[in-house]
C-alpha cells in the first residue's frame, strides 16, 4: 500500500505591517491636511502687529490653497474652520484679558464659523481655471460678512489690517481695505499654484499649458505691481495748509475693568497732563498747538451734569489756550452716550459727536436675558446699555475740521470713510485700551489707523487714555508715539488735506464688486458640477 504524504500547506506569509502601514497612511492623509490648516491660520496671525512679519501672509494663503485645492465643499468647511481658529484664537486672546476665557472662546468659535464657509467655498472655485481669482474674492466676501454680522458685525482681523508695513500698503488709497485685503489673498493662493505647475512639470515632464502659466504668474504679478503703481496716489504733502495738533494720554490709575471705579482719578490725569503741557509752551519748550486731543472716556464724568468735572476741563482748555476735544460718557434724556465733546477755551462745550458704532459686549449687551442666565456677572459689567449716534462727527478746531472715529469704529469701513466724506480734513482716533493691560489689542488697533491713513489720505492722530498713542503721516508713517500706562503728550505740525483718494470716492463699490466675482466663481463652480454629474448619469 502506498501512502501519499499529504503536503502541509505553507502557513500564508503575510507581507510584515501590511495593514498598519494602510492606517498610517489613511490617517496621514486626513491628520496632514488638518495640522497645516491649522499651523497655516497660526502663520497668518504672526503676520499680524506688533510683528512687522507682514509677508507671512502670502505662504499662509500659499498653504491654505494647498489643503483646500480640489476637495469637496464639506472637507472645506471643515479645513477652514482649523484655519479661522489658528488664525482667530490667538489673535483675540486679549478679548478675554479681564473677563475670562469665555467669552474669548465664544468671539472666535462665531467668528471662525465666516472662515469655515469660505474654506467651503474655495474648496468649490478651486476645479475653475484661473482658481486663485475667485478663490481670493470669496475670502473678501467672507470678511464682507463679518463686518456685518451678528450684532453690526466684527471686522477685526481683515488681512488689509496685517499689512501696515507691507508693500501692498498703497492699495488701500486705490480701493480700501477690500482691495489690499484682495491683493494679498490673490497673491497667496497664486503663489501656491506656481509652485504646483512647477512641481507638476517636473514630476510629469509635461509642458504646462501656456494659458494656465501664463493665468498663474498674473495672480503674483498683477497684485505687486497693482502697489507699486498706487504709491503715487500716497502723499504726504499739506494741500490746504498745516496744523499743530497736541495729543494728551493722561493714563489711569490701575490697569483692568475696575479703573472705571477711579473715573475722577483718569479725568484729573487728563487735565494735569494738559496743564503741564500748557506749562512747557509758556516756557517756550513746546510750540503752542493749535488744538487738543483727549482720549476715549478721559472724562467718564459727565460735564454736562456735573460742575465740578466741568470746572476741572475749563480750567486745562484756558491754561492750554486751545480747543478741546474731550470723550466723556454723558446721559441725555434717560440714554447714555459714548460721546466726544468740543470744548472751547472761552465758551465751554460747544459741539458733540456721538459714538455710532458701539461695541457689543461691551457697550451694550445683546441677548441679555440669555447672557444673564449663564452668568449674572457679564450681565453685572454691562449695567446699562449705551445708545448710538446716527451722524458723522467733524469738529471745527481753530479752522481745521477734524473727524472723530471713537475707537472700536475704526475698525468699519463706512465709520472712517463718512467722517472724510464730512469735509475731515485730519481724522482722529479716541480710544480707551485700559481694560485690556498690555495685550496686543493697542498695537492691532494702531495698525487699523495706518491703513485707514493711507486709504483716506490724512493725518491720523490716535490719542488713548493707556497707549500707544501716536500722530500717524497721510503715508501710514508714525512719527510719534507714546509708551503704555504712561502720562505723556505729543505736539506736532501735520498737514491737512481736502482731496479724496479713489477708495474714499468708490465707497462701498470695490467690495460689492469682490462679493459678485465670488458669486459669479460659486455659481459657475456649482453649474459646472452639476452638468458634470448629469452627464456622467447618462
Amino acid at each position: 500500500m502506498t501512502v501519499t504524504a499529504t503536503p502541509v500547506d505553507e502557513p500564508e506569509q503575510l507581507e510584515p505591517q501590511a495593514v498598519p502601514v494602510s492606517r498610517v497612511s489613511r490617517w496621514v492623509g486626513r491628520l496632514l491636511p488638518a495640522a497645516a490648516a491649522a499651523l497655516s491660520g497660526v502663520l497668518l496671525y504672526v503676520s499680524f502687529p506688533p510683528r512687522t512679519l507682514w509677508w507671512l501672509a502670502l505662504p499662509a494663503f500659499a498653504v491654505f490653497g494647498w489643503v483646500l485645492r480640489g476637495r469637496s465643499w464639506k472637507a472645506g468647511l471643515g479645513l477652514g474652520y482649523l484655519f479661522g481658529l489658528g488664525f482667530l484664537l490667538p489673535l483675540l486672546v486679549w478679548t478675554g484679558v479681564e473677563v475670562g476665557p469665555g467669552p474669548w472662546l465664544a468671539l472666535v468659535v462665531i467668528e471662525a464659523v465666516f472662515v469655515a464657509l469660505v474654506g467651503a467655498g474655495v474648496a468649490v472655485v478651486s476645479k475653475l481655471p484661473g482658481w486663485p481669482l475667485w478663490a481670493a474674492a470669496v475670502w473678501i466676501a467672507g470678511e464682507a460678512a463679518r463686518a456685518r454680522a451678528p450684532f453690526s458685525g466684527f471686522p477685526w482681523g481683515k488681512i488689509a489690517f496685517g499689512q501696515a508695513d507691507g508693500v501692498f500698503l498703497p492699495l488701500a488709497a486705490l480701493g480700501g481695505t477690500p482691495v489690499l485685503g484682495f491683493a494679498v489673498v490673490l497673491c497667496g493662493f497664486g503663489l501656491y499654484e506656481v509652485v504646483r505647475l512647477v512641481v507638476e512639470n517636473r514630476r510629469t515632464g509635461e509642458a504646462v499649458r501656456r494659458g494656465t502659466a501664463i493665468v498663474a504668474a498674473l495672480t503674483v504679478s498683477v497684485p505687486l505691481v497693482g502697489a507699486f503703481a498706487s504709491r503715487a496716489l500716497v502723499s504726504d504733502k499739506a494741500e490746504v495748509g498745516t496744523a499743530t495738533v497736541a495729543v494728551i494720554q493722561g493714563n489711569v490709575p490701575r490697569l483692568g475693568l475696575d479703573f472705571n471705579a477711579q473715573r475722577r482719578a483718569v479725568l484729573d490725569y487728563h487735565a494735569k497732563e494738559t496743564e503741564r503741557l500748557a506749562a512747557e509752551v509758556r516756557a517756550g519748550k513746546v510750540a503752542r498747538p493749535d488744538f487738543v486731543l483727549w482720549p476715549e472716556n478721559s472724562s467718564d464724568i459727565d460735564p454736562f451734569a456735573n460742575s465740578d468735572a466741568r470746572a476741572v476741563i475749563d480750567k486745562a482748555a484756558t491754561a492750554i489756550g486751545a480747543p478741546i476735544s474731550v470723550g466723556g460718557v454723558v446721559e441725555r434724556d434717560g440714554k447714555l452716550y459714548n460721546e466726544q465733546i468740543l470744548w472751547d477755551p472761552e465758551k465751554g462745550p460747544v459741539d458733540t459727536y456721538d459714538k455710532r458704532q458701539i461695541q457689543p459686549f461691551g457697550e451694550y449687551l445683546p441677548l441679555r436675558s440669555l447672557i444673564g442666565a449663564i452668568n449674572s456677572e457679564w450681565t453685572s459689567m454691562v449695567r446699562q446699555d449705551f445708545s448710538r449716534g446716527t451722524e458723522p462727527g467733524v469738529f471745527t478746531m481753530d479752522g481745521a475740521k477734524i473727524g472723530l472715529v471713537t475707537c472700536y469704529e475704526a475698525a468699519f469701513d463706512w465709520a472712517v470713510r463718512s467722517e472724510v466724506v464730512d469735509g475731515a480734513q485730519l481724522i482722529s482716533v479716541p480710544s480707551n485700551n485700559a481694560t485690556f493691560d498690555r495685550s496686543e489689542m493697542t498695537y492691532q488697533q494702531l495698525a487699523m489707523s495706518r491703513v485707514r491713513a493711507v486709504e483716506h489720505s490724512r493725518t491720523v492722530t490716535v490719542p488713548v487714555t493707556s497707549g500707544v498713542s501716536a500722530i500717524i503721516m497721510p503715508d501710514g508713517r508714525i512719527t510719534q508715539k507714546t509708551g503704555m500706562f504712561v502720562p505723556d503728550s505729543l505736539v506736532q505740525k501735520v498737514p491737512l488735506r481736502s482731496s479724496q483718494t479713489p477708495a474714499t470716492r468708490l465707497g462701498i463699490a470695490p467690495e460689492m464688486l469682490l462679493v459678485l466675482v465670488a458669486a459669479g466663481g460659486l455659481g459657475w463652480a456649482i453649474g459646472a458640477g452639476v452638468r458634470g454629474r448629469r452627464a456622467g448619469g447618462v
